[in-house]
């Protein structure tokens, strides 16, 4: 197995808060900043995740820059729990799988109803509809097209041999083994854990295309599912053929508090279905990086570190980094104030959920064409 040592990760934590370099010290997760340079090289201009640090971390990731490189075919896992309304967390998972389909990887995209129904413990039918209605429209919303290369499925209503990995990746894990991945396990858990070893691993199989080369962007919090499909992958190496994938890491969105944004927690969260005006409101009670008093702040100078708005910018509202870099320097020089950065990221917030709204309302009616929902 993979290094195990170390703090135990809680996948279905909350609002669980993560000090991302535990990922490189005890679980072999390699800084994505060294790579930057080679993807320039094979992918042109860096998504501004990545070369904004945001994300951070990645195993094997230079595997598939070289496989793209050489004209491999190369394919994206990634997935979204239908738990909650979809907000600008999820929007991270959903600008990256964008960005690689754009590229021309074979993209899959899994809905996990089955395990927001049994360890979420919510009602199956809120499920698929908040899967369709919030977390496939607003993929389609932000751009993702439907091809032939682009795959979107539910855990409940996808094909044969996916189910029969589920049951053959049993066999081979013991109890003690995903404990020391992820803690204390109930039934409902190990269900979850063995099914997302699926999703991630089953492009590999020749049903699904057998691609060889799999990468799946993640938050930092998903880590164990990924050290459970490495595992599993050596162990059916002979018998399967598969190999272990490679997985990038992002940074966590930080909710208007200051924790960890979440759909449970509504009122420090923004969605990407809030009125525009709710959402200006909420962002300007966020908490900023700002001194004490103006005659501090012009004095010291703000810590756009710290300050959530800020942090939108870098994530979300500003594309251009030259304007970025001079917001943050006039926060750091003490020439910019919280209220009136406040109120330039509202209106960028505005138009920007305006303009995506609009795009929703259209994207909602081709749902059907992109997934088939389960029928119960």
């Amino acid at each position: 197995m993979e290094q195990q040592h170390g703090p135990v990760i809680d996948p279905w934590g909350t609002a669980v808060r993560l000090e991302y370099e535990k990922l490189f010290q005890y679980f072999g997760v390699k800084p994505f900043a060294e790579l930057l340079p080679r993807v320039r090289e094979a992918f042109g201009e860096p998504l501004h995740l990545m070369r904004r640090g945001v994300i951070f971390g990645h195993r094997d990731f230079d595997k598939i820059i070289e496989a793209y490189k050489s004209g491999e075919r190369v394919a994206l896992v990634t997935g979204f729990m239908p738990s909650g309304r979809f907000h600008f967390g999820h929007k991270m998972v959903a600008d990256q799988i964008i960005y690689y389909q754009r590229l021309g990887f074979e993209v899959f995209v899994v809905i996990a109803d089955a395990e927001a129904y049994a360890v979420r413990k919510l009602p199956r039918e809120k499920v698929i509809e908040t899967g369709l209605y919030e977390y496939v429209a607003n993929l389609i919303a932000l751009g993702l097209e439907k091809n032939k290369h682009t795959h979107i499925y539910f855990q409940t209503n996808y094909e044969t041999p996916y189910y029969r990995l589920i049951q053959m990746f049993s066999r081979r894990v013991t109890m003690a083994e995903m404990e020391a991945i992820y803690g204390k396990l109930e039934p409902a858990k190990v269900m979850a854990a063995l099914t997302q070893a699926a999703d991630i691993l089953h492009p590999q199989l020749e049903h699904f295309g057998g691609f060889r080369h799999v990468v799946v962007p993640v938050g930092a919090d998903q880590d164990p599912h990924l050290r459970l499909a490495r595992d599993i992958a050596d162990r059916f190496e002979h018998e399967l053929g598969l190999q272990r994938p490679a997985s990038t890491y992002h940074r966590f969105q930080t909710g208007l508090d200051g924790n960890k944004m979440s759909s449970s927690r509504p009122d420090y969260t923004i969605f990407l279905t809030d009125p525009p005006e709710v959402a200006a409101k909420k962002l300007m009670r966020a908490l900023t990086g700002g001194r004490a008093t103006v005659e501090e702040q012009r004095r010291l100078g703000g810590e756009p570190e710290k300050c959530t708005i800020y942090e939108f910018y870098v994530y979300h509202l500003i594309m251009d980094d030259k304007q970025l870099m001079k917001i943050y320097e006039d926060c750091r020089g003490g020439r910019l104030l919280c209220g009136e950065d406040k109120r330039y990221a509202a209106e960028l917030l505005t138009k920007f959920l305006e303009e995506h709204q609009r795009r929703l309302e259209k994207a909602k009616d081709k749902v059907l064409d992109y997934v088939e929902p389960p029928s119960f």
